[in-house]
C-alpha cells in the first residue's frame, strides 16, 4: 500500500467530488459597490479539483450536486461539460421567482494594499437541500471509482449536506476508493449555519471516514479543534508550525494517512510567497518557496489539491506529489477564474525547477 493508502490500480473514475456548485461574479479590480459588469466563473471547492484534475492532468472525473433548470443552471452545466467532468446531478425545477437556486459568490480581485472582498448569496440553495438517498452509489462507482472527495464549504449548508458525505464516503470506502476531504474552513458560512461548534461536531464526524486531510493551521484549529500553538508562527511559511499541529491531529484520528496544505505569506494582494507541506504516513515533505505575482487568487489551493492528487493518483514519489500540487497551485493563481488553463507539462516544468522564460 503506496503511501499508506489503498489505491485501486484502475476505474473507469479516477476521481469524484461532491459538494455544491456555483457562479462567482468577479467585477475585476472594481469593487462591486462601483461595477457596471462582471465576469462569471463557474465554481465550487469541491468541483474545482474535479475540473482541474480533468483539464490539466487528463483524469476522467466526476462531480455529484445539486443542478436547477433554469438559465443559470445549463450556464453552470456547459462549463462542467466543457472541463470534461461527468456530471452526477439531482435536479430541481425553479418556481421562476424564488428558486431553488444555484448559490452566486461575489469576490472583486482587490489589488495592492486593498484586499479581495468576498461574500455570498446562498438564499434557498439547491445544494443545501441535498441529502442521504438522493444518489445512487451503485451507479456512479460502477466501473470503479479510485479517488472520492469533499469539503467544508458543502458540509456547512445544511444539516442534511453532512450526512450525505457521510453516506457518499462510506460507499465509497465499500466501493474501495479513497476518501480525501479539504475542510476550507469558512468563517462566514459556519456562523450563518450554525456556528464554531457545530463546525468542530459536524467535521470530527465526516473525519472519522476520510483517509486524507487537505487543510491548513486555521483549518485545523477552527474545523477539527485542534489546540494551535500559544505563540503564533513569525512566518506563515514557517512549516514547524504546521507539523507541530499534525501529531494532534493524528492523535485524534489515527487512521488518516496524509495531511497537506499549502502555506502562504501575503505581502500585498497581489504579491504572495508560497510553499506547501504534507505529512504522508510519518514523513514530512516540503516543496519549495516562490513568490507569486498574483493574478486571481482564488482556487490556488484547489490548484494544490489537484496536482498533490494526481501525484498520488500517478504512483509518484511522495516529494513529487507535493511538488505538483504547489506548482499548479502556483500556476492557477497566474490566470483568471476558479479552474486551472495550465497544462501538465508546464506544471512538472515549474515542479522541477523551470522558469518564467519565453517558451518558443
Amino acid at each position: 500500500m503506496k503511501y499508506g493508502l489503498n489505491l485501486r490500480p484502475s476505474g473507469a473514475l479516477d476521481f469524484v467530488s461532491l459538494g455544491a456548485l456555483v457562479h462567482r461574479l468577479d467585477p475585476g479590480l472594481v469593487p462591486f459597490r462601483k461595477a457596471t459588469q462582471c465576469q462569471i466563473h463557474v465554481s465550487g471547492g469541491e468541483f474545482n479539483v474535479a475540473a482541474n484534475l480533468a483539464d490539466c492532468f487528463r483524469r476522467p472525473t466526476g462531480i455529484v450536486s445539486a443542478m436547477v433548470n433554469y438559465p443559470i443552471g445549463e450556464l453552470i452545466a456547459e462549463r462542467v461539460r466543457a472541463m470534461g467532468v461527468k456530471p452526477f446531478y439531482r435536479r430541481f425545477e425553479h418556481d421562476g421567482v424564488t428558486g431553488p437556486n444555484m448559490a452566486t459568490v461575489f469576490s472583486d480581485q482587490g489589488k495592492g494594499v486593498r484586499a479581495p472582498v468576498v461574500f455570498y448569496n446562498r438564499c434557498n440553495e439547491a445544494a443545501a437541500q441535498l441529502k442521504p438517498g438522493d444518489f445512487n452509489w451503485n451507479e456512479i462507482f460502477a466501473g470503479g471509482v479510485r479517488w472520492f472527495h469533499s469539503g467544508g464549504i458543502f458540509a456547512a449548508l445544511s444539516p442534511t449536506t453532512p450526512e450525505l458525505i457521510i453516506e457518499g464516503m462510506q460507499a465509497a470506502h465499500a466501493a474501495g476508493a479513497v476518501t480525501s476531504f479539504d475542510l476550507n474552513f469558512r468563517a462566514k458560512l459556519w456562523k450563518v449555519f450554525g456556528g464554531g461548534d457545530r463546525a468542530v461536531a459536524t467535521l470530527r464526524r465526516i473525519m472519522e471516514h476520510v483517509d486524507v486531510i487537505i487543510g491548513n493551521e486555521e483549518d485545523l484549529q477552527k474545523g477539527l479543534g485542534i489546540a494551535g500553538p500559544e505563540v503564533a508562527a513569525a512566518s506563515k511559511l514557517d512549516t514547524d508550525t504546521f507539523f507541530d499541529m499534525i501529531g494532534r491531529v493524528v492523535k485524534q484520528h489515527p487512521h488518516v494517512k496524509a495531511v497537506a496544505t499549502t502555506l502562504r505569506e501575503v505581502h500585498t494582494t497581489n504579491r504572495h510567497s508560497w510553499s506547501a507541506v504534507a505529512w504522508i504516513n510519518g514523513q514530512n515533505y516540503v516543496a519549495p518557496t516562490c513568490e507569486l505575482d498574483v493574478l486571481d487568487r482564488v482556487g490556488g489551493g484547489d490548484g494544490f489539491a489537484a496536482g498533490f492528487i494526481h501525484g498520488l493518483l500517478a504512483g509518484e514519489s511522495e516529494e513529487m506529489a507535493v511538488r505538483l500540487g504547489w506548482a499548479h497551485g502556483a500556476l492557477l493563481t497566474t490566470f483568471p477564474g476558479d479552474t486551472t488553463m495550465a497544462t501538465e507539462e508546464e506544471v512538472r516544468a515549474f515542479a522541477k525547477g523551470g522558469s518564467a522564460r519565453i517558451q518558443r
